[in-house]
């Protein structure tokens, strides 16, 4: 371990000479690069230097108390650093070891949230409502900033289908373990009879592409213009402003209707399609390193069920981990933080055993 964090800050050293260089200033593609990689080096890199510092006091220490001529008081003293030096040793071993696992090159991306409705219908489409009700009071709560991208909406304000970025630094990191099918258990609104129903929503978290990672070819993109069917009165009804995007080599369809303006609706849809080939060609890659590491808390597939949300009783349980919560109104008031900190703790543990086996 050792032997690679001396490797780590290295690299580290290195990094810092190359972002100070004019040349690699004005690359901007390469500037990006390496300040991503100087963001993530650093805390290991400080971790260690805070490991070195206390194996330094420990060595000193431990040649103080081997002369055997400091007086009692002193000598009491000394023992003392020696013993806390030896725990913040262990203490910080412990935490490289965690710093130093394989880390998610997505984790600080901002991030694209798909809501759908699917089985339950009308019931399905309001618990979607729910949801993006959910992580927008979760992501502000986190200092976070949500765009709406596009919304098909209800008769009765529900969401056949809704979409919306949410930027910050980590945003990824706090919301990747959402994708999945998620199901609620409660009487409708509908139900004269007080029935309880199932119906289920999916949830798919996409890392945010930038330009210097998924370049786009024109020639493989077919944009149509079309009417905004929404609502938005007299000046939506006039003007095409809507886009669809069809990626033809792969066949993905991206529409985007929610602003006025032609271009600004152009401009999300680019931004939606580049994070769904992006997730496309991560999932490719995923499938390939499967086999080497099952995550405990699931493979993000959305076709997973992952959670539960029933009303009658308040609870949430969450079946990749057996975690169930009996704050139901808190955590649909955006509350994720316990949730969301257990999974985090499942996947390091989970990480922590492979790498040792």
């Amino acid at each position: 371990m050792f032997d690679k964090l001396v490797q780590v800050e290295n690299r580290y050293n290195e990094v810092n000479e190359l972002v100070c260089k004019s040349e690699v200033v004005a690359d901007i593609e390469q500037y990006t690069k390496l300040m991503r990689e100087l963001k993530q080096l650093t805390p290991v890199v400080e971790k260690f230097r805070e490991y070195k510092k206390a194996k330094e006091t420990f060595e000193e220490s431990k040649e103080m108390l081997s002369d055997g001529s400091l007086d009692s008081d002193f000598a009491q003293m000394v023992k003392e650093e020696f013993e806390q030096s030896k725990e913040d040793m262990e203490r910080i071993s412990e935490e490289l070891k965690i710093l130093l696992l394989p880390r998610d090159p997505n984790d600080d991306r901002n991030v694209i949230i798909e809501i759908r409705g699917g089985a339950g219908g009308e019931e399905s489409a309001l618990f979607a409502g729910v949801l993006y009700r959910m992580y927008t009071m979760y992501a502000e709560a986190k200092g976070f900033k949500c765009e709406l991208l596009s919304a098909n909406e209800t008769g009765l304000g529900g969401f056949k289908e809704i979409s919306f970025s949410v930027n910050g630094d980590g945003a990824y990191s706090r919301f990747k373990f959402e994708s999945g099918v998620h199901r609620v258990q409660r009487v409708p609104e509908t139900e004269s009879q007080g029935r309880i129903h199932t119906s289920t929503t999916t949830v798919a978290v996409l890392p945010e592409a930038d330009d210097v990672d998924f370049e786009l070819n024109e020639k493989d993109l077919e944009i149509d213009t079309f009417r905004s069917s929404g609502a938005g009165g007299q000046h939506i009804n006039k003007t095409s402003s809507a886009i669809r995007i069809t990626h033809i080599p792969t066949g993905t369809v991206v529409e985007c209707q929610d602003e006025r303006s032609q271009h600004k609706n152009k401009e999300k849809a680019m931004k939606v399609l580049r994070a769904r080939l992006y997730d496309a060609e991560k999932a490719k890659h995923d499938a390939e390193i499967a086999g080497e590491r099952k995550a405990q808390v699931g493979t993000g597939d959305r076709s997973e069920r992952i959670r539960t949300y029933n009303y009658p009783q308040g609870r949430v349980s969450d079946h990749r981990i057996n975690l169930t919560l009996y704050k139901l109104e808190q955590i649909l008031n955006g509350d994720l933080d316990e949730l969301i900190d257990a999974l985090i703790t499942a996947d390091t543990a989970e990480k922590l055993k492979a790498s040792e086996n």
